[in-house]
């Protein structure tokens, strides 16, 4: 019987955010996946352990979820304004893709303590105690990140009293800076409108529209009314991620919302695109009991937000959807702006199934067009393993 030895690829594993995915550096990869292709793309699915149709990625690094299922590569930047170029990949569960078409919040913030560690940053930029700057370029959106990450004794620290609902325990803070958030190249309200009234099947909606904000910010995003679509935005996982029949009308919105922003073509393509665009609704504060037993008052937040990802509901709040929220709650006449009581505001504090959290952007109005100048939000990042990760060798 034949037999392919496995391959030894040094590798993280790190959290970032409400996330976690396998960190590389480009040069330790293998020749054929240092540049983009089938390789690669072969390479990072095993790596996770997909496609699996039991959905569990048990013979991988993947948790099976939308959360767990990402890979991030890393390389010194050739940009004098920059130190990495990072590029993120999500890993499909069940089918053997990975989207490149997004960025990922929650990870954003490990990018530049991995950097730090992976020596990736000019030592003369690093203090041995305050804040370390990492000007990161992120290669999927072609956009700006700043990642301000706290120095103890030359090391990046990592321990701390940050707290972040969706994350059992308390770390050090690092403030990610989104440089102009709009995704892409078009407009950051790619038909023109704050709200735009979504044709969607008569199964998804009685009368076949639905009011809807489409955003590019930090990550395009759908946003709908949670009345218009039967529900509280109080609601935790098990009660869409149960019910197949409300994820096939997510799905069906999201697709829809999709072409209308231009994203793709027929709502046919969507299946290949899971990343992007996420769908997300929305309603004014209420109280709720999060995941974790934690009461959310109503006086603590200024709305509600539930999101998707990867065609389930998120466990807490993707960072760049959080980004999508905050640009769009300081655009007033939007569903989230009105949602948190409209009016201009520079921050907002918004409750997801995990608990809270609080983010701000900076818009302005241009010649009756919508920008962003900046996102800012904190997260956290910790390494939770690092060494080699094995692959078969035939398997890329």
């Amino acid at each position: 019987m034949s037999q392919t030895p496995q391959v030894r690829i040094p590798a993280t594993y790190m959290r970032g955010g409400t996330s976690k995915g396998v960190f590389f550096r480009l040069d330790d990869l293998p020749e054929a996946a240092q540049r983009p292709g089938p390789a690669r793309d072969a390479l990072l699915l095993r790596v996770i352990g997909s496609p699996d149709p039991y959905q569990k990625q048990i013979d991988g690094m993947g948790g099976a979820t939308s959360s767990t299922s990402k890979t991030v590569i890393l390389s010194k930047s050739a940009s004098p304004d920059h130190d990495v170029d990072y590029l993120f990949g999500q890993v499909s569960i069940d089918k053997p893709f990975v989207d490149w078409s997004g960025n990922c919040g929650n990870l954003s913030a490990a990018v530049g303590p991995f950097a730090i560690e992976s020596g990736l940053i000019d030592a003369k930029r690093i203090p041995d105690n305050g804040i370390a700057t990492v000007r990161i370029w992120q290669a999927n959106i072609e956009k700006t990140l700043v990642a301000r990450v706290p120095m103890t004794d030359g090391k990046v620290q990592e321990t701390g009293d940050f707290e972040l609902d969706g994350v059992m325990f308390p770390a050090a803070e690092v403030a990610v800076e989104f440089t102009d958030p709009a995704d892409g190249d078009g407009a950051m309200f790619p038909t023109g409108s704050v709200i735009d009234e979504l044709e969607v099947p008569e199964e998804v909606i009685a009368g076949g529209r639905l009011k809807a904000t489409l955003i590019n910010a930090g990550i395009p995003t759908i946003f709908v009314n949670a009345t218009d679509i039967g529900y509280t935005a109080t609601e935790l996982q098990e009660a869409i991620n149960s019910d197949t029949r409300a994820l096939a009308r997510f799905e069906a919105i999201r697709a829809h919302g999709a072409v209308r922003m231009g994203l793709i073509e027929h709502v046919d393509q969507a299946a290949s695109r899971q990343h992007t665009p996420k769908v997300a609704f929305v309603a004014p504060p209420a109280n709720y009991l999060s995941s974790s037993g934690k009461q959310v008052e109503a006086s603590d937040i200024d709305l509600l937000v539930r999101a998707l990802s990867m065609g389930k509901l998120h466990h807490a709040m993707m960072g760049t959807a959080a980004v999508a929220i905050s640009v769009a709650a300081a655009v007033p006449g939007t569903l989230v702006n009105l949602a948190a009581g409209g009016g201009a505001r520079t921050s907002v504090s918004f409750g997801h199934p995990s608990g809270t959290l609080q983010v701000g952007a900076e818009v302005s109005e241009v010649n009756g067009q919508w920008t962003a100048t900046k996102a800012i939000m904190s997260r956290s990042a910790r390494i939770l393993m690092e060494g080699l990760v094995r692959v078969p060798g035939d398997s890329f």
